[in-house]
């Protein structure tokens, strides 16, 4: 079971660094606050390998294959995390894969 994350520094060092096991140097952090994680990975990516080689389209690849276990995962590490895919940035269309992962606001609004 994954630990829980208190920060999005946690998100990234035990999600993206721990269980993905992305090499930092693949990960670009475009964003990161108190609420928010945006990324852009240029890692090695088996989901990508396998699409191109079936000549299957990354965009519904990656919706049906690797989006629920993200989803699974960051839900186990806190329920108000929230991710999000930009399937509008998504390899082999762009040179990277975008994701933004941000936490669910209250609904008091706090």
């Amino acid at each position: 079971m994954p630990r829980t994350v208190s920060s999005m520094v946690d998100v990234l060092e035990l999600f993206y660094y721990g269980f993905l096991r992305l090499d930092r140097l693949d990960v670009e952090v475009v964003k990161l606050d108190e609420n928010e994680l945006v990324t852009r990975s240029r890692n090695s990516c088996p989901i990508l390998w396998l699409a191109l080689r079936l000549n299957l389209d990354t965009r519904w690849v990656c919706r049906e294959v690797s989006e629920p276990v993200c989803k699974y995962v960051l839900k186990r590490m806190n329920k108000a995390l929230v991710f999000k895919r930009n399937y509008s940035h998504i390899r082999p269309y762009r040179e990277s894969c975008e994701e933004r992962i941000y936490l669910r606001k209250k609904a008091d609004g706090s």
